[in-house]
């Protein structure tokens, strides 16, 4: 089985006047299809620009990013852009929902735009499974802050990406809302193999995934099976 993401030496620098500051240094992992890898560590150890890096919406600075088969390297901006649209699902601390519209608009205008129109068994499969289906006129301010996020969980996996990506979801959470959505994306991994990259810095959140690496300092310093 080849891995769904791979990324092989990957150094990211930013620059500041005459400085050079690596952000990831000669970072090279390989996530399997149907895994939930955890990515953990302290702030600034460089895990959400690896994140953003393999996702594309970041460039790296050397090294290369395969997703799906595809180097991102090689490809153009238009190209990642569309590669991302089919391939890869976003979820961020920040719920990112469109205030105007309700959950089922935000949810059905994500498959509109990531995947090939309307899809409405699939839509009825992640509603039911995400426990949105008494929230669907709902608009974001009308929901609370689990509820926000499991929308945003929703309009991520509605298009069925290869894989999902997560940036600290359950950053703007309480601890109980926090495990309710991380049990979310365990029932998702386990019960639609929906392959998952989370990035914590919390350990407890972190031991939800079935393999857990570990930064410092912009590098892979070890990794852990669950």
């Amino acid at each position: 089985m080849e891995p769904i993401l791979k990324t092989e030496n990957l150094w990211k620098v930013y620059s500041a006047g005459r400085l050079e500051v690596p952000a990831l240094r000669g970072v090279s992992v390989e996530i399997m299809p149907g895994e939930f890898v955890s990515i953990m560590g302290p702030s600034g150890c460089g895990k959400s620009t690896l994140l953003h890096v393999m996702g594309g919406l970041a460039s790296a600075t050397s090294g290369r990013v395969l997703l799906d088969g595809n180097d991102l390297s090689e490809m153009s901006d238009a190209a990642r852009t569309q590669l991302r649209r089919h391939k890869v699902g976003f979820v961020f601390q920040r719920f990112n929902l469109l205030p105007t519209l309700d959950t089922y608009h935000n949810i059905a205008l994500a498959q509109h735009l990531h995947a090939n129109g309307f899809d409405p068994h699939r839509f009825d499969v992640v509603v039911k499974l995400l426990g949105l289906k008494d929230r669907l006129k709902h608009k974001p301010s009308e929901l609370s802050g689990g509820e926000q996020q499991r929308v945003a969980l929703a309009r991520a996996i509605v298009s069925e990406p290869k894989i999902v990506l997560a940036d600290e979801p359950t950053g703007n959470l309480d601890t109980r809302n926090s495990e309710a959505v991380l049990a979310l994306l365990r029932q998702l991994n386990k019960e639609l193999g929906q392959t998952i990259v989370m990035i914590t810095h919390n350990p407890d959140a972190a031991t939800y995934g079935n393999r857990v690496l570990h930064m410092r300092d912009g590098a892979v310093v070890n990794g852990v099976v669950h």
